[in-house]
């Protein structure tokens, strides 16, 4: 069949990226990156329950850094088209060990109110709309076209890896030491993160027209690429409401339900379940080719609806780790789908900012899902509104393929490469 997925003739060909020596100090830098974000999702959710035990609360921290990220997110997609990515990235990850180091502090003296971690989350969440764009655009500048599955599939295998063991461990800290500390491992692998980043040496990128174009120009120009290409916002705006869900159902009520039914070390287990399933898909992915990246990629997003539901039928340990897993799984399909579309469709030039749009579209709803599913919750029950959630997030998710240009997108042609 011809949407069917190809397999690609040999293993070491998954590894060729690390060969690119910007690409090998580049994914070290990811790999820090990715133990202080599996670090965090933990870390602050039981943080912020120490402070004030409640859902609502919670969502407010959780909101006071998506929204900046959301506000100041095509400002960073102009910045990272117009200057030097990986130096942005080594900013933007000095400061997220600052504001991360001063949270674990307020929290580990035991002076930390909830005021305080929201306006420190608003001052990270700016910093992570600088790094989003810089971060995404930059993988096409340190690999050839031929190898962006392999380079993707690369930092797949690393977060998926990390994740088994990431969430757990950040519980057993939680547990043993207190959300504070860590919090702090969080702060030292940004530091981490951005002394490797400065062995990433890349030539200056070619424009079409001189960089002292208004940012108003630059932001139109984003905004014709992005409407110009339907598959890219049709599967924004699925988003815009899979992550209202994700982010209230899931990052919200679920640390709360957790917490009065399989503990913090339970929902550990739970998010590294879901990584496991990353980890294997991604394996999988290393020698296979997809041939329909958003139609793969989407079917996999739906899976995402199974642990909702379970958490909201059946919340216990083994059917919530078998429901994370599948999700995983499905997870990272799309992601790795979503990610060749961009690097293959986009212009170079372009990149950054089609995916501030990208993400602007997508992350847009968040804040609202943080904040008001903890009410919904308390009004009508967490598991009724997980079940409902689960069948709205599935529903969702399929709908995308009514677009045939999110079904048939293919894949760019082997034998194109990319000028760094």
């Amino acid at each position: 069949m011809e949407d069917c997925p190809t397999v690609t003739p040999r293993l070491p060909d998954a590894l060729s990226p690390l060969r690119e020596r910007n690409f090998a100090w580049y994914y070290a830098a990811r790999l820090a990156s990715m133990v202080a974000t599996l670090m965090v999702s933990v870390a602050l959710a039981f943080a912020v329950l120490d402070i004030s035990d409640s859902a609502s609360a919670l969502g407010l921290v959780l909101a006071a850094h998506t929204i900046p990220m959301v506000v100041f997110l095509l400002f960073g997609g102009v910045v990272s088209d117009r200057w030097d990515r990986a130096l942005i990235m080594r900013v933007s990850a000095v400061l997220s060990a600052a504001t991360q180091g001063t949270v674990a502090y307020l929290v580990i003296s035991g002076v930390a109110e909830l005021w305080m971690v929201i306006a420190l989350e608003v001052l990270n969440g700016m910093v992570s709309a600088m790094n989003f764009p810089a971060m995404a655009g930059l993988v096409p500048q340190l690999v050839p076209r031929d190898r962006l599955q392999q380079a993707n599939v690369l930092l797949s295998l690393s977060r998926g890896g990390l994740a088994v063991v990431g969430p757990t461990l950040a519980a057993v800290i939680v547990v043993s030491f207190g959300a504070g500390w860590a919090l702090a491992v969080d702060a030292l692998a940004w530091l981490l993160a951005a002394a490797l980043l400065t062995k990433v040496r890349i030539p200056p990128r070619a424009r079409d027209r001189a960089v002292e174009a208004s940012m108003l120009t630059e932001l139109r120009e984003g905004w014709t690429v992005f409407r110009g290409h339907t598959w890219l916002w049709v599967v924004v705006v699925a988003f815009a409401v899979l992550n209202f869900i994700h982010a209230g159902a899931w990052y919200t009520l679920g640390p709360v339900l957790a917490k009065d039914t399989i503990g913090e070390r339970g929902w550990g287990l739970v998010l590294s379940a879901a990584s496991v399933g990353l980890l294997v898909m991604t394996l999988v992915l290393m020698r296979v080719r997809l041939r329909r990246p958003l139609l793969t990629g989407m079917l996999g997003c739906a899976a995402f609806a199974v642990p909702l539901l379970t958490l909201g039928v059946n919340p216990a340990v083994v059917p919530l780790v078998c429901g994370a897993f599948v999700a995983g799984m499905g997870l990272e399909l799309f992601s790795l789908g979503w990610n060749l579309a961009m690097q293959e469709n986009i212009d170079e030039n372009m990149l950054s900012r089609a995916y501030s749009y990208d993400a602007l579209g997508s992350f847009v709803a968040m804040p609202i899902g943080q904040i008001v599913y903890g009410p919904l919750g308390d009004s009508f029950g967490y598991r009724s509104v997980l079940v409902v959630s689960g069948v709205v997030y599935a529903l969702v998710a399929l709908s995308a393929l009514a677009s045939r240009s999110v079904r048939q997108l293919p894949r760019a042609p082997l034998t194109e490469t990319v000028g760094a």
